[in-house]
Formats: structure tokens, sequence, C-alpha cells
């Protein structure tokens, strides 16, 4: 998109020409009146707005002093894009830049978006040093080059801008709680009284093949799906290998329609146990390191999955599984005992059908918010260049 900007009256100048990096101390907070303690992971990348902070009552060691109308700028790991327009008194973490805009040249509501701007992240990725944990600092950021508009233009610009974020970040939040809403469904929809079995008597439980230099001899190849083919709630399929089979182990132990695939074992806790259900044509094998769940006549396949993906489901997982050598796994007999609803098909199917409502509710809360970051990356490159 273009606005179409007449840029021939606008005054070239060096962020640190018209920013102060402020680096005031406050030893003792509370006398101070401040409650709030801003790190790092308070800073959602992409969202100017602070939404999360810490309590100075939890204790801290942060000391940097932070006042409304400041921007902050995450100087550790800079292509994480932590930028943010303080509204509130508070401390931050010492990986946290604070600028403020000389009001004579540059309107404070303006200098959050030069910070967002590429060619800002540009700059201080190229300043940006160490390995492991890259840090910029305001020597070097100070030096970055840029054209102003007159105080005016900046307000009437910054304006629109905010509108656009504004909007934006409704979005966002709306796609997060429904997101939330979606995980605590299942449950919250079940019926008051509800009995429990469990999901070795609700499906049967498989796990797949275990992979060997054995296989390469056997001449029958057919496609396996790996953990990194399960994702959550869907299936990744751009890469299939292959893997030699007998006749008996694909006849027994080949996907249909409806089986749910569950990963055994992850780095991560919070990735075990993730779910998806094969629903398309094909009888692909599947590894040792995933369990087959293929729901009983008196269960929908969907239902298991999204019980088994719920926020329920995952707690049960993280409280079963076990961790070695930083890998946590799942075995068949913990998923089978794992606590399974037991609820009439049509109340299966009224379940699964407001999950479908709530589904389509995500896919336009996301769609809404891919558009307007797309508005606000094209409005960022033409007002402060860069792709």
């Amino acid at each position: 998109m273009s606005l179409n900007l007449d840029k021939s009256g606008w005054t070239p100048a060096t962020l640190g020409e018209v920013v102060r990096n402020v680096n005031i101390t406050v030893r003792d907070p509370e006398s101070a009146g401040i409650h709030r303690v801003i790190g790092m992971e308070h800073l959602d990348p992409g969202d100017l707005k602070i939404l999360r902070w810490g309590d100075l009552a939890d204790g801290t060691t942060f000391t940097r002093r932070v006042k409304p109308g400041q921007t902050l700028f995450g100087k550790r790991r800079a292509y994480q894009r932590k930028v943010a327009y303080a509204g509130f008194n508070a401390i931050c973490s010492g990986d946290i830049l604070v600028f403020e805009a000389d009001p004579n040249r540059l309107l404070p509501e303006f200098l959050p978006f030069i910070v967002q701007s590429q060619g800002f992240f540009d700059h201080a990725l190229g300043t940006s040093a160490g390995s492991l944990s890259p840090r910029t600092n305001w020597r070097d950021l100070s030096t970055y080059a840029l054209l102003l508009p007159s105080l005016d233009e900046q307000k009437r610009t910054a304006d629109l801008l905010w509108a656009v974020e504004e909007h934006r970040g409704a979005s966002e939040r709306e796609l997060r709680s429904l997101a939330s809403t979606r995980g605590r469904w299942i449950e919250a929809g079940l019926p008051v009284g509800v009995k429990y079995t469990t999901l070795g008597v609700a499906a049967q439980v498989v796990s797949g093949l275990t992979l060997g230099p054995s296989r390469r001899a056997i001449e029958t190849q057919a496609p396996y799906l790996r953990v990194a083919n399960v994702h959550r709630g869907s299936l990744d399929l751009t890469q299939i290998k292959e893997i030699g089979a007998t006749e008996a182990e694909i006849a027994s132990r080949g996907l249909v329609r409806g089986d749910v695939l569950v990963v055994e074992g992850h780095a991560s806790v919070e990735q075990i146990g993730r779910a998806a259900i094969w629903d398309r044509d094909g009888s692909p094998l599947f590894q040792n390191h995933i369990f087959r769940v293929r729901a009983s006549e008196a269960f929908r396949p969907a239902l298991l999955l999204e019980w088994i993906n719920s926020d329920r489901g995952r707690a049960y997982m993280r409280t079963v599984a076990k961790s070695t050598s930083g890998l946590n796994t799942i075995n068949s007999t913990v998923l089978k005992a794992m606590p399974v609803p037991t609820v009439a098909l049509q109340q299966q199917d009224e379940l699964l059908s407001v999950l479908a409502v709530v589904d389509r509710a995500l896919e336009s809360a996301e769609a809404e918010a891919f558009s307007l970051s797309n508005l606000r990356d094209a409005m960022l490159a033409d007002i402060f260049g860069g792709a």
C-alpha cells in the first residue's frame, strides 16, 4: 500500500539526536509508588501494549525506572522484535532499553513505530554481538539514521498507526481468548455428574513400528509417519518417509480414517501427548514413538482427539510423564489409563458441533489479525522504508 507521503520536507536525523536513552535507577520502588515490574518475558513480540507484568511484592533485582510515554526496546535477542509503549510507572529489566523522545523534534507516540520499523530492526541486528544471547547497545543504536516529518505530520501519522494497532491488538486478544476457550470447552460442556472410563476401554491403543537396520533388508516399502508429522490438532505431511515392512505389519498397523495419533515423547513437557487425527485416504504406517488410538463404536474419534488435546488432557500428560536425559515421555500403560468421559453419541456430536462454531470464529479472528498485521507492516515500510 502507499500513503502517498511527500518526504521532500522531512528532516534527516540520527536516533541519538532526537531520543534519550534513559537509565534512571530506583533503589526503593515502593517508596516511589511503583508496584509493577517489567521483564523481557512481559514484552510480546509485535505488540506495543504491555498487557502483563510482575508484582514488586514478589521480589526483584530490577532497578531501571519506566514512566508513561516512554518506549521500551528489548536489546537482548533483538530478532524477537520486542518493543512496547509504556502506559504506567514501573521498573524494568536491564535488558530493556528505555527511550524518551525529545518533544521538540519527536512526538513520544510516534517513537515506538520508528523502533518497530524494519530499518531499525535491521540496524539493531547488525549491531548485536554474542552467540547464545546476542545484545545490541545504545551507542550503536544511537547512530541509526532516519527521516523525520514535521510534528503535525507525526501526529496525523501516529494517530493512524495507533488506530490500526488498537484494532490489531484487539483481534489478537480475541484470538487468544477464543483459543483459551477452545482448550477448556470439552470439559466445560460435559453434563453434570458425567462418569468416566479409561482410554484403554474407549479405544484400542497400539504403538508403531520400531526403526532399525533390519528393516532396510525388507523389500516391501511403505510410507510411515514420524513425530515431526504429528502436530497438535493437525498433520504436516510435507515430508513422508518410507520404511521396510512386512505385509502383516502393513495390514495390522496401517492407519484408517478416524485413527488418532498421539506423540509419545518430546523435549518440552507441553508437547507430550499432542494428538492429531488421520482424516484422509491412504493407510500409512507410523513409528514407535507414536501411539495409534482407534475409537470403539461408543466414541467419536474427534471427541477423543479433542479430549486428549484439551487443557484437562494436557494436564494429565504432564502428570504421568517421565523425564530421562532431557526427554519427557509417556508409555502405553499410562495412556490407556487416561480418564475419558462417557457420554452418549448425541451429546458427543453436540459438543463437537459447538467446537466447530468456535473454530470458525477462530479462523475469522486469525484472518483479521493477519490482515491487520500485514497492513501495519506495509504502512511502516511506506513511512520508514524497509521490506
